[in-house]
């Protein structure tokens, strides 16, 4: 480096380095300035220079000035890597790969080089390579740890768990005897414990259970210890170890007796295990004697107390689920009801808990005491039993006595937050979204420091689709200053949401810019891996870093990515569905109009082209800011140059655009029904007659039952011509499921469009008759709130019928009075409505709610609450 210069000007060089490594960016210029006044083409200086550059954000320089600097001096490795250095802050990793590569071809053997090519190579996967180049590292420097390390980790990510062993015991023997010292146990710890588990991937369990027991003086580790104990000897399956095996789970449940996996390995090591849950009368008593003494053992644990409610049954059961709630409901514990719900799957059980706890209720009303008790309970206590009562009855339907049990808890005690909170998701649970809306918001104007209520309180707003107060809610807990920016910085998926809602109301544009936002932090996830590549060598921390790895790899399948994903999709069908109108369509639309109709469109149009330019001049106010760090950096705030979405509108395909995404679907989440019937859709638009015929295969084989499948199915041979009688295969569809009937109409006017009266009468011969199902106390309604939605938005787009429609509302309305789409009695749509006030008052931000006197300002940062000055309970 610098070695053309002369001394003076190779010591500044130096410096220009030391300080990029410390971020003395100006000192660093200063230096590679006082260095090119003197020799102006001096290639390495000129790299540095913008090297430096391009951390102060500037880039277009520090382009322009290393590409100058490689011109000048092609066979430099320093300016090669800097060149890549720069590539790589952009993401360009393969460029940067490429630069890396001709930079070794001048000096093959620079540490620096190598070491930041092996962290592109595993970044990329380039696993080949990534071996190759970390056992050149480990020839040039076989001293150094990370070196052994990195060679063994890059064995086993290459698939050979096995080579990456021999390494690691290669490593082992350079080490003396007494090693580790005292500030390295832990490294040395978990590189013990690494080994142990590659040897258990290759199936060398004997082996690996002989060197954990031969290695348990050196690991720190004793929990990590004792599981990979417990996981060898599962494997291992051997009669004599049964014993061995349950001590070592009844000494984890002595570090963590409440894991629940614990519990149910051990429930294995004595063959008292069922997947499905079912056991004999005989494993029952053997199971509630094990757990009767280890609740002896282990006291404090909730876990050993809740879980023998998963197997008992009839009497025993009531006695335990007794035993176990009474005390949560004294203690006053919110997520009791979270507890209990998967017990309401369970046949029978759902009958016994609410008859129980409404045996409590008439106790507690009538005596204070708990039934057979005679200390009296706090009267929180009440309240937190009708609080229990309201949810029960939330998930079986019965809204009405649900709300009448909240309510009755809010009148009891109307300063706990929770209450609210269930209100709000009975009332969303109702159909009544604008109520849940302004009971989450009435819950976070009472804890204005709690993040968890806001974040609630948002959710609710969105699917109230009131964005605008979601979005100025949210940022109440962000940063100050460039707010939503700082809201999208915290990747907390809000944009989901918030795109779900704008698709909805028919805003693609923003629609789209939301989902995109979703997918731009799964990239950036993506990316944040980068750092972790040699922070994890060094701090040994090689068990995790395998697992992010892997993590990594199936990122693209978690549900928010589908959803995201699929939402843009959605968006791009739309689009081509419906295309934006030309301006010159438009005029001619205007032109058949009346004059007072243009008129009105003409000020409707002002307003709103008055209103983007005023929130456009807000924004470049806020962003035309800059800031400049200590180290010379400067903070420009980036302006959206497209706020409204409106350019990723305009693109010329958008199938074509769908079809990237849907590939990543189809990659990542093969397993789900949505993927397939949206490759029907944007195939069959394709006219991929052969891809649409693969996604309705696809559909059959997960679910040949569904609606969906069944309208695709229909579909495809309409559109390929080879049925004879296609009615015959919507008769099939004609099962007593709401849903089926509709997919039977919707294709039936679809194959033959005169018989829409028939296909109308389907839909309206159907009944919403009364069914058993688990958790619920007797018969409940079929009929699904989503699932009437769907069929009265058929009724209006699909066979265009509004009279139909109108009924079909009215009905509805009779079944869901607290809906507000189909303006049930109950509901906040209709103004005579006990939420009618509530809603009214969430637009503007204030509360008045019935149990409590208050007027809060919704988006108050203060924290006070003068309504609940002289408040008595």
């Amino acid at each position: 480096m610098g070695a053309s210069l002369p001394p003076k000007e190779a010591n500044l060089f130096k410096v220009i380095v030391k300080s990029y490594e410390t971020k003395q960016y100006k000192k660093g210029l200063k230096a590679a300035d006082t260095i090119l006044k003197k020799f102006p083409d001096h290639g390495e200086t000129l790299s540095m220079k913008g090297l430096t550059l391009n951390c102060l954000d500037r880039k277009s320089e520090a382009y322009e000035l290393v590409r100058l600097g490689l011109k000048n001096d092609l066979k430099s490795h320093v300016c090669w890597h800097v060149y890549g250095l720069l590539y790589r802050s952009d993401r360009e990793y393969r460029e940067a790969i490429k630069c890396y590569r001709n930079a070794l071809r001048i000096d093959p053997d620079n540490i620096e080089i190598l070491r930041d090519l092996s962290l592109l190579q595993a970044q990329m996967r380039d696993l080949t390579g990534f071996v190759e180049t970390r056992q050149q590292l480990l020839t040039l420097k076989p001293n150094h740890r990370m070196n052994w390390i990195g060679f063994a980790v890059a064995h086993h990510l290459n698939a050979n768990a096995s080579k990456a062993v021999e390494i690691l015991e290669a490593y082992e023997g350079t080490l003396d005897d007494d090693y580790p010292p005292d500030n390295e146990r832990c490294e040395h710890g978990e590189m013990l414990l690494y080994k142990i588990s590659l040897l258990e991937e290759c199936r060398f369990f004997d082996r690996a259970l002989d060197e954990l027991y031969k290695k348990e003086p050196k690991l720190v580790d004793k929990l990590a210890y004792k599981e990979q104990e417990v996981s060898l000897l599962v494997k291992l399956g051997r009669p004599e170890d049964g014993e061995k095996l349950s001590a070592a789970y009844k000494a984890l449940l002595l570090m963590n007796p409440d894991n629940y996996s614990y519990y149910e390995g051990l429930q294995k090591s004595v063959g008292l295990f069922s997947e499905s849950g079912q056991y004999s009368s005989e494993e029952i008593e053997q199971l509630e004697t094990l757990y009767k003494s280890l609740e002896q053992l282990y006291t404090w644990s909730t876990a050993v107390k809740r879980i023998p409610l998963d197997f008992l049954n009839g009497e025993k059961f009531r006695s335990a689920a007794d035993g176990y709630i009474r005390p949560l409901l004294t203690k006053g514990v919110p997520s009791l009801f979270s507890d209990l719900s998967p017990l309401y799957n369970h046949t029978g059980k759902a009958d016994i808990l609410e008859q129980l706890i409404l045996d409590l209720e008439q106790s507690l009303r009538k005596t204070g005491c708990y039934p057979g008790r005679k200390e009296k309970e706090r009267p929180s206590t009440l309240m937190w039993t009708l609080f229990l009562l309201a949810q029960q009855y939330d998930r079986r339907g019965q809204f009405e006595v649900a709300i009448a049990k909240i309510d009755e808890a809010i009148a009891h005690t109307p300063t706990v937050i929770d209450l609210y909170l269930v209100k709000g998701r009975i009332l969303k649970h109702a159909g009544d979204l604008m109520a849940a809306a302004a009971l989450a918001d009435e819950a976070r104007c009472m804890d204005l420091a709690d993040r968890y209520i806001n974040s609630e309180c948002v959710k609710r707003m969105l699917q109230a689709d009131q964005v605008t107060l979601a979005e100025r809610t949210a940022v109440l807990f962000t940063k100050d200053g460039d707010q939503h920016n700082n809201l999208h910085d915290m990747q907390c998926m809000y944009e989901l949401a918030s795109g779900q809602s704008y698709f909805r109301q028919g805003d693609l544009g923003r629609a789209l810019k939301k989902f995109l936002a979703v997918e731009k932090h799964y990239s950036d996830i993506t990316e944040d891996q980068f750092d972790f590549h040699s922070y994890c060598l060094r701090k040994m921390t090689l068990r995790a870093y395998v697992e992010m790895l892997k993590f990594q790899d199936r990122l693209h399948s978690h549900p928010y990515f589908h959803k995201a994903a699929a939402g843009a999709i959605r968006c791009y069908i739309r689009l081509y569905d419906s295309p934006p109108k030309s301006s010159v369509e438009e005029e001619d639309e205007m032109s058949k109009l009346l004059p007072a109709q243009k008129k009105k469109i003409r000020q409707k149009q002002r307003k709103a082209e008055a209103r983007a330019k005023k929130e456009a001049e807000e924004k470049s106010e806020e962003s035309s800011a800059i800031t400049v760090s200590k180290s010379g950096k400067r903070h420009v705030k980036a302006v959206d140059p497209d706020p409204h979405g409106e350019k990723l509108l305009q693109v010329e395909d958008p199938l074509l655009e769908a079809t990237k995404y849907l590939k990543l679907l189809q990659k990542n989440s093969s397993n789900s029904l949505e993927t397939h019937l949206l490759s029907f859709e944007v195939n069959m638009r394709k006219q991929k007659i052969l891809l649409a015929f693969q996604a309705v295969k696809q559909l059959m084989k997960l679910d040949a039952e569904s609606p969906d499948s069944h309208r695709c199915l229909v579909k495809f041979f309409h559109k390929v011509g080879s049925m004879s009688a296609p009615v015959s295969d919507t008769e099939k569809l004609i099962w007593n499921s709401l849903m089926h009937r509709a997919a039977a109409a919707e294709m039936l006017f679809v194959l033959e469009p005169d018989k829409k009266a028939e296909a109308i009468k389907l839909i309206e011969d159907s009944s919403n008759s009364l069914v058993s199902i688990n958790g619920a106390r007797g018969p409940v309604r079929e009929w699904k709130l989503k699932d009437c939605i769907a069929v009265h938005n058929l009724l209006q787009t699909i066979l265009v019928d509004n009279d139909a429609a109108l009924r079909w509302k009215l009905r509805c309305a009779e079944h869901f009075p607290y809906s507000t789409y189909f303006e049930g009695s109950q509901s906040s749509a209709v103004p005579t409505s006990a939420y009618s006030q509530i809603s009214k008052n969430a637009a503007n931000g204030t509360i008045n709610h019935a149990g409590v006197s208050q007027s809060v300002d919704s988006l108050a940062s203060n924290g006070k609450l003068e309504g609940f000055k002289d408040l008595t309970i």
